[in-house]
């Protein structure tokens, strides 16, 4: 299994960006699809997620609900990671993720498989 994350860089305040993560070596549609992202000296901490059935229920962590809209594409088996209004309490390494058949979204010790990180630097 290999989860690649891409689409990280420098934006100002404000700005948008939009992260891709695409999925190798699994069943794409048997997997919940989650972003975390860890700043410097910070624990790793959950962004969103997307659930694996069809119904693809999404979730938010209050700090980014409103700003980021989380999507997947299972034709391309890809994840997507809308950023909006960005802020530099955003700047972090962003992580996707995948949990088989995963229900607890935001416990990050519940997915198995992860990208490399890709970085985000939001400036003032």
């Amino acid at each position: 299994v290999q989860l690649q994350a891409s689409g990280g860089g420098l934006v100002q305040a404000g700005g948008s960006l939009r992260l891709s993560c695409a999925a190798t070596g699994l069943t794409f549609t048997n997997y919940m699809m989650g972003w975390f992202r860890q700043a410097p000296g910070k624990e790793r901490d959950f962004v969103a997620a997307i659930s694996w059935s069809w119904s693809a229920s999404t979730y938010y962590a209050d700090s980014v609900k409103g700003r980021f809209t989380i999507s997947r594409d299972n034709a391309k088996n890809t994840v997507y990671l809308q950023m909006n209004s960005l802020k530099p309490e955003d700047t972090a390494v962003y992580y996707c993720a995948a949990d088989h058949r995963g229900t607890r979204y935001s416990d990050y010790t519940r997915y198995a498989y992860w990208g490399q990180g890709t970085l985000v630097t939001v400036s003032s």
